[in-house]
């Protein structure tokens, strides 16, 4: 069964050895007292007076640690030196400089890439289909008022569309058909947020008289930087309107398909995200932002997305179980 992406599924996870430090009390009694602060003449001193000056050191101790916190917070370094401890293997060299630790991009993105990561492997290319994937879209005429009203009620944002039908009327005119349309829920931001380090290009297997319009709508912004409809899509032995990336890019290790539906990328399956088709019914959901944006942004940082792919979703398996040979080439 194929694994479509979903909040309640981890895609990558992040492991770490940490090694645990003893604490400053703990190094104290490790600590024999005459090293940390022992006059001459200490030993001979009465019980009280030894008692007394332990109080004065540790109050001194205290003091130092106020004076660098007033001047600037201190380095794990600096106030582990104050009780002897210097230079622990378990820290790494910007641990203990007071550098903060920074993930490795691959493991956890960040919204900003290293300005080198861009240029060393060059722009994702993310190829998104339209329907059930960034919106969903209905027959007026056929939509029921309280799947209208509840959608819209829930903070769905909806259109209404006229576009043009391949059907004609009985005198000969072309048939317009009026759609209603829902977006799926930050579905401006993440366009926005995916285009600041990919390339988009939409590419669905509806008619350009019914999507162009509808694309038109929803990226006022141009975002897309080249739009393909159901012509450019080919047919197979196995299933019709089949999206072909190679039209798109000869280099198959750096483009991104995300589609509702994986037979539309069996030719390259390695390079398909499935992901969970989208309806009026479903108001609060979270695909675009929490699930599909930080993935995308990993495969951004990967030479060849290809082996993260097949290692997530292992799609050439799910289409071997469904009749159609494991090949990124089934023509």
């Amino acid at each position: 069964m194929i694994t479509f992406l979903s909040l309640g599924s981890s895609s990558f996870s992040t492991s770490s050895t940490e090694s645990t430090p003893a604490t400053c009390p703990q190094a104290m009694a490790e600590l024999a007292p005459a090293e940390l602060f022992s006059p001459p003449t200490y030993k001979n001193r009465p019980a009280a007076a030894r008692a007394w000056m332990a109080v004065v050191g540790w109050l001194g101790f205290a003091f130092q640690i106020l004076i660098q916190v007033l001047r600037g917070t201190p380095s794990w370094n600096q106030l582990l030196s104050f009780v002897g401890i210097r230079h622990l293997p378990f820290l790494s060299s910007a641990a203990a400089d007071g550098v903060a630790f920074k993930p490795l991009p691959a493991e956890l993105p960040t919204d900003a890439p290293p300005p080198s990561a861009e240029a060393a492997v060059g722009r994702l290319k993310v190829v998104l289909d339209l329907d059930e994937t960034l919106v969903c879209a209905y027959e007026t005429s056929s939509l029921p008022n309280i799947v209208r009203t509840q959608a819209i009620e829930a903070g769905l944002k909806c259109f209404e569309l006229e576009c043009i039908s391949i059907d004609k009327e009985v005198e000969g005119r072309q048939k317009v058909n009026h759609v209603t349309v829902f977006e799926r829920p930050d579905l401006h931001e993440f366009l926005q947020k995916t285009s600041e380090f990919a390339d988009l290009v939409l590419f669905t297997a509806g008619l350009e008289g019914y999507a162009r319009p509808l694309v038109d709508r929803i990226d006022v912004e141009n975002r897309f930087c080249l739009r393909l409809y159901r012509p450019a899509t080919v047919s197979t032995e196995y299933r019709e309107h089949v999206k072909d990336l190679s039209c798109i890019s000869e280099d198959l290790s750096r483009i991104v398909i995300v589609d509702n539906n994986p037979f539309s990328f069996l030719l390259q399956p390695s390079n398909g995200i499935p992901c969970i088709p989208f309806s009026a019914g479903q108001p609060y959901d979270e695909q675009l932002l929490r699930v599909l944006l930080p993935l995308l942004k990993l495969l951004s940082f990967q030479k060849d997305v290809r082996p993260v792919l097949y290692e997530r979703f292992r799609m050439p398996e799910w289409f071997q179980k469904h009749g159609i040979p494991p090949s990124d080439a089934v023509l």
